[in-house]
């Protein structure tokens, strides 16, 4: 199969939910995604030709023109931004998921001859966090996605994927959010105009350390949410989060800065500056910032950090690899510096 092009038959275009799990979300498959899919295919039938798609899920050839009309069109019609968000979201999910069956591997994201599952290794994350991957469409089921390590390594269930502008995603996140309380919820978002607290301000005000024996309490999690997407994306991302929280609680999200380094995916990625880091290298520094604590330092919460950041050195290499098969340079030129992985 060649690596630049994808065509899909009309027989397999239809998506399970066994399918839509194994990309990494434990939802169901989201209703308007599936009504993406489903004119799409009519779309097909119309033309009598088939979905081709491109790197990252993108239409290509006459249908790519054809639909294209068919979305701005329909995209147009919508009347309220919210809708238009969910359909924007779930053209960029759609097409995503259909453009990269049979190519990328469902678990880590890279294409089948570069998968690197075998090499990360599972490892539990403590039982009192939680972590929230709320990724922009666009950096779903992107090769170089940092994100999708977190689950990899801590499982679905510990690192849950809410995909911006899915309708059912949200509500599955706000609904633990909210079961939580505003007190045990950040956000690692480095935005200049928010209020930010240290890690160490969290301690004493967020949980009950004293029955750390037992089983969790739901209401003893610490909720952390992650922004994944482009910063250009991270903006408008966490606008709505705030949005969101003020209607939920009368009050903006708790903000978390890190004293993060230098990540590696710096060499591939750039930044727009060397204080922001790929969402993998944020996760690991939350982890090492917390189990410095005296009362978080009984928690393995290194050794977890330290399985994040072998998953990340696998996922590096094998760009590398990857790249240099290709005949590709392994760094990114300046006008890609507004990325984050």
């Amino acid at each position: 199969m060649s690596t630049d092009t994808l065509t899909v038959t009309d027989v397999d275009t239809a998506v399970s939910l066994e399918e839509w799990q194994g990309w990494g979300t434990i939802s169901p498959v989201p209703a308007m995604v599936n009504q993406v899919i489903d004119d799409l295919k009519l779309l097909e039938k119309d033309l009598n030709a088939p979905m081709t798609f491109g790197g990252r899920g993108a239409l290509k050839g006459d249908f790519k023109v054809e639909e294209d009309k068919k979305h701005r069109a329909r995209y147009a019609s919508l009347s309220g931004s919210e809708e238009k968000i969910q359909f924007f979201s779930a053209r960029q999910i759609a097409c995503r998921l259909l453009g990269s069956r049979g190519y990328l591997c469902q678990k880590c994201w890279l294409p089948q001859e570069d998968c690197i599952c075998s090499k990360v290794t599972a490892c539990p994350l403590w039982h009192r966090l939680r972590i929230w991957l709320y990724m922009h469409p666009k950096d779903f089921l992107r090769q170089n996605n940092t994100g999708k390590l977190l689950w990899q390594v801590f499982g679905v269930q510990a690192a849950r994927l809410c995909l911006f502008g899915i309708a059912e995603h949200e509500e599955m996140m706000w609904n633990e959010l909210n079961r939580a309380g505003r007190n045990k919820v950040w956000c690692l978002y480095p935005n200049k105009n928010a209020v930010t607290e240290s890690v160490k301000d969290i301690v004493g005000c967020s949980m009950n350390l004293e029955s750390q024996a037992g089983l969790a309490n739901e209401d003893d999690t610490m909720h952390f949410i992650f922004i994944d997407g482009t910063w250009s994306n991270s903006a408008a991302m966490f606008r709505r989060l705030q949005a969101r929280a003020e209607s939920e609680w009368g009050q903006e999200p708790r903000c978390i800065s890190l004293n993060t380094g230098v990540s590696l995916m710096h060499k591939l990625r750039p930044q727009p500056s060397w204080d922001r880091t790929c969402t993998a290298a944020a996760a690991i520094g939350l982890l090492y910032e917390l189990t410095l604590l005296p009362e978080f330092s009984s928690f393995g919460l290194d050794k977890q950090a330290e399985a994040i950041d072998n998953a990340l050195e696998v996922l590096f290499e094998a760009l590398i690899a990857r790249r240099l098969r290709r005949g590709r340079s392994i760094s990114r030129k300046e006008r890609h510096n507004r990325d984050i992985c």
